[in-house]
């Protein structure tokens, strides 16, 4: 049974003549998110602030949101956001944490089952503190950190440790514009976000060894060829299994976009970017960075660049 072949023919595409126009685009995408976070911030969930959350389900047929809102608002119970996920009839509601301790949460929603007990079936109710918020920021940022090392680690090993820096780069980038992302657009940061984030990153680094192993081995067979050469011979032969790798992985996501609701849109939406943003960090950052950290050629022995040339023509 042959492979599926997206790319019949090896393409001839020139990465490394593009790769400073790669860098400065990346390099733009990464100021603009961190003063973006730095200025707007993280739209945090109630995962991370504190409150409360309130899964529901009308019991007549969809949900009137407007006058389910107005209800709400009615309560005084500070901020609160009403909207619709999954079916018609499913609502979700969120409250600010009240002041006072626990006590304090359970008060606001027995007011909420009171006030929309005929309307809505109560199915989750969710209570988040503010110090359990702050810890899972905290240990959200550590693991995210450690990610980055152990990726480095794996490479480095795998490898040798330019790989490894080129890898660690491009998967910093693609966590730094995913969180720029949420920045800019104010969409809510909440764990399942965190969870796609550690997504991208291991899906990301899955295609930079793909593109780096292909690498070495044009780098064992063309010990004295032209470096920037060598790296688009390995980028155009990889191609077709980029393209088809992130084909497949997008229309998942896509479903999951529109068919997952409210709860899963921030993880469709991080992950989508991510899918894109890693593919390129893998074309244009961590396979050019080799060519300005270059790992060792095996080999010192001097041959013309033109013979090597002619011999990846022949093959």
């Amino acid at each position: 049974m042959r492979p599926l072949v997206l790319i019949p023919k090896t393409p001839n595409i020139n990465f490394m003549a593009l790769h400073k126009a790669g860098f400065g685009f990346s390099l733009l995408l990464s100021v603009i998110s961190i003063v973006a976070f730095l200025t707007f911030g993280l739209n945090y969930g109630i995962d991370f602030r504190g409150g409360v959350l309130i899964e529901a389900r009308s019991v007549s047929g969809p949900a009137d949101l407007a006058t389910l809102r107005t209800k709400l608002d009615g309560m005084h119970l500070g901020e609160t956001s009403l909207q619709g996920f999954g079916t018609p009839t499913d609502v979700l509601i969120r409250l600010a944490r009240q002041p006072g301790g626990d006590a304090a949460q359970e008060v606001a929603v027995n007011k909420v089952r009171q006030e929309l007990g005929k309307l809505v079936e109560f199915r989750r109710v969710e209570v988040v503190g503010p110090k359990v918020g702050e810890e899972l920021i905290q240990a959200g940022v550590l693991a995210t950190v450690l990610a980055l090392l152990a990726i480095a680690a794996y490479v480095w090993f795998r490898f040798e440790w330019q790989f490894g820096v080129g890898a660690m780069i491009s998967t910093l980038h693609d966590v730094v514009t995913t969180v720029g992302l949420f920045a800019v657009l104010q969409l809510e940061f909440n764990l399942t976000t965190l969870a796609a984030i550690l997504t991208i990153a291991g899906y990301s680094i899955n295609d930079t060894v793909v593109i780096y192993d292909r690498v070495r081995e044009t780098m064992r067979k063309y010990k004295t060829m032209d470096f920037a050469q060598l790296i688009n011979i390995s980028l155009n032969e990889t191609l077709s299994r980029t393209i088809l790798t992130v084909s497949t992985v997008a229309l998942a996501v896509l479903s999951l976009l529109i068919f997952g609701g409210e709860v899963l849109r921030g993880f469709s939406i991080a992950m989508l970017w991510g899918i894109v943003i890693g593919t390129y960090s893998s074309l244009f950052i961590a396979a050019p960075l080799l060519y300005y950290i270059r790992p060792k050629r095996g080999s010192d022995t001097k041959k013309p660049v033109e013979a090597d040339a002619d011999a990846a023509g022949a093959t």
